[in-house]
Order: C-alpha cells, then structure tokens, then sequence
C-alpha cells in the first residue's frame, strides 16, 4: 500500500514525464518475465523513453489538464505506459518488437503530441524506418545528383587524360547519300 506522499512524487513524476514527451504509448507489462521486462525498459531507455507501471488511479490523477488526459480516462486491467522524449516511432517500434516476441505486450493506445491514436496507427508509426534511417536516405536522395555530375565530370577528364576523344557518330543523312551517289 502507497502512502500520500508516494503517491504524489508518483503522480508529479508522471505529470513530468507526460508534460516533456512528444508520444505517450499504452502498453501491458504484466506477465512477462523479469528479464524480457528488463530488455524492454533498457531498450526504451536507449530510444530515448522511459517506462511506467503504477496504477490505474495515478495515471488518471497525472493525466488530468494534460494532453493525454483522454488517453488514461476509464483505465481498466494491467497497463504500463511508455514515454517517447525524441524519436516516438523508435519508442513505438522497440514495444512492437517486444509484442511479437512476448504475447502479453501489446500496443493499446497513444498520443503522438496532441493527437490520440489507435491500435493501428500505432502499428504503422511503429513500422517505420527510424529517424536515422530516414535521414540517412534523405541524404542519399540529395548527394545523388552531386555524384552522378562528379562521375561524368571525372570521365570526362579520364579520357582526356588518356587522349581518347570522344567521336561523333558519322551519320549521313538521305540527302547527302544521294550526292554521294551521283
């Protein structure tokens, strides 16, 4: 049994926590082992989240005036609650893993800044390449044409270099057959 003032460290945590994060993620640890448990907070961790599990009543009392106030209304059963402080879909994606793995862990519900999301959203958001995938091929696409130009630009100067010069095809055309001819 919580005490008061534990519970409302617990609750301002939350209110923090919920305050400073762009996603917040409706989940189920319950039932997992300690160590898959484990895993999954220390790869949150690294996505740049953090992991609660208290209960129903405190994740509604730090919910209320927040954005995710809708989210934590009428909680019922076992919940944990995932926050996302940088890359939600990083977040979202190390729950999806974990839910493929582990049945007990399921993606529930969520906000991604204002906007609350379903089961499937979540799932599409969770399926995305990460943020640095993305930017990785957002580069890509931008040095393609600069190198493409460089490539030719250094054939270009290959064949000079060697003395081959490039030779137009001599084409003749009908006209010009015809004087030939004559």
């Amino acid at each position: 049994m919580l005490i008061r003032s534990k519970k409302e460290v617990i609750v301002n945590d939350l209110k923090a926590n919920i305050d400073k994060s762009h996603a917040v993620f409706l989940t189920n640890l319950i039932g997992v082992g300690s160590n898959d448990a484990n895993n999954i907070r220390k790869a949150i961790r690294e996505a740049d989240g953090n992991v609660f599990i208290t209960k129903n009543t405190l994740f509604e009392k730090a919910a209320d005036g927040t954005k995710a106030e809708s989210l934590f209304k009428s909680l019922r059963g076992t919940n944990a609650v995932a926050f996302a402080f940088s890359d939600a879909a990083a977040v979202a994606k190390c729950l999806y893993d974990a839910g493929k793995e582990l049945k007990a862990v399921e993606l529930k519900g969520g906000m991604l800044e204002d906007k609350q999301l379903t089961p499937e959203e979540l799932k599409q958001l969770a399926t995305l390449p990460s943020r640095d995938q993305m930017l990785a091929t957002l580069l890509a696409t931008f040095n393609a044409p600069i190198s493409a130009f460089a490539r030719v630009l250094n054939a270009i100067k290959d064949e000079k270099e060697n003395g081959v010069e490039k030779k137009e095809d001599e084409a003749v055309s009908p006209a010009e057959e015809l004087k030939t001819e004559e």
